[in-house]
């Protein structure tokens, strides 16, 4: 959504990302049954599609976990996170596929409920290899369906961005149960240990790729800033900022970012009020900070949306002093105006100073 209130339906970009999406998925599957036809002769259609459909969901699960850590290692795979909600649904999609054919399978014949057979059908042992791990998918696909049902924008207006997003951070609840599910179903009903390596190497992936990205963006949170007499903190050279860009910083354990537009310099939050995206990844279009997750746009002075969009940040308070930016580290109220630095006249009154 932008200034001239266009609403992005599937543009070219977004077509061609599913059109990617569902033919690699499709080939996978093709690709999972010939070798299953080849290595393993004697397994059934049902079971060969069972894991056909369980093994594509688990690993674009590990992929879309991947997208966020890559990102902030590398802007190049960006484009993967804006469109990564198709992703989402394709994955729940392809897990409810799996379950259905494991219920069909193995919990419809008989006299019990078929959900209730799940936990029913493998009572505790005392074993490692006795622990039951159909209940651990069920969980899983339960949280995945809460997410694909309320991915669509109207949920994440009526639910607000923070009850939203804390519903969306369950897909790491989600992960772990499945790496669960996983390990002890391999452990009880596989021969080869090839599953439990194969999670292994992606649970190591996921958690190498989190802890590597984010131990790199706290080495840049942690930077320190010399505080003025007025309370306010250095920030940056007005010189690192690029035009119509951001520059990011953390002052008092709080990230904003800090555009240099038209001569002038503001601060605001920089956390988008959509989806908490990085408004200081961002650029200034039409005279707006525009979100580079979706497009949503601020007013770079005063931290409001343009009409009609009501969604508003707070902003804060700037100087400029012998080329550096000082921000105040308290925030002001969100859409509060904020006066913004003017460049060329503090190089003048400097000049003259």
């Amino acid at each position: 959504m932008g200034v001239e209130y266009v609403s992005v339906q599937w543009n070219r970009q977004k077509k061609f990302y599913d059109a990617v999406l569902i033919g690699c998925v499709a080939a996978y599957l093709a690709i999972f049954g010939m070798l299953t036809r080849i290595l393993f002769p004697h397994v059934t259609d049902e079971i060969m599609l069972m894991r056909a459909f369980g093994t594509a969901a688990f690993l674009l699960l590990h992929i879309l976990l991947c997208i966020g850590p890559l990102c902030r290692l590398n802007p190049k795979f960006l484009p993967l996170l804006y469109n990564r909600r198709h992703a989402g649904v394709t994955m729940f999609t392809l897990g409810l596929i799996h379950a259905i054919l494991v219920v069909i399978t193995y919990h419809a014949g008989g006299d019990t409920n078929p959900i209730l057979s799940i936990f029913k059908g493998s009572p505790l042992n005392g074993s490692v290899s006795g622990v039951p791990f159909q209940p651990f998918g069920f969980f899983a696909l339960i949280i995945f369906f809460l997410m694909a049902a309320t991915s669509h924008d109207f949920w994440l207006a009526n639910l607000s961005a923070p009850v939203w997003k804390s519903l969306h951070m369950m897909v790491y609840v989600a992960y772990a149960l499945l790496v669960l599910h996983v390990t002890f179903g391999a452990l009880r009903g596989e021969g080869s240990p090839l599953y439990v390596v194969a999670t292994a190497l992606g649970l190591g992936t996921v958690l190498g790729l989190h802890i590597t990205s984010s131990r790199r963006e706290m080495t840049a949170d942690l930077e320190m800033q010399s505080v003025t007499s007025e309370g306010y903190m250095d920030a940056c050279a007005v010189a690192d900022i690029p035009e119509n860009r951001a520059r990011i910083v953390c002052l008092s354990g709080e990230r904003l970012a800090i555009f240099k537009y038209e001569g002038k310099i503001s601060a605001v939050s920089n956390v988008c009020q959509h989806q908490n995206g990085p408004l200081g990844e961002g650029k200034i279009v039409s005279g707006c900070i525009t979100c580079p997750w979706h497009g949503y746009q601020y007013q770079p002075d005063t931290g409001a949306s343009p009409p009609p969009f009501v969604e508003k940040v707070p902003t804060f308070n700037v100087r400029i002093r012998s080329g550096r930016v000082l921000v105040h580290p308290e925030p002001n109220p969100a859409g509060f105006r904020a006066e913004p630095a003017l460049i060329e006249e503090a190089h003048e009154m400097e000049t003259k100073a």
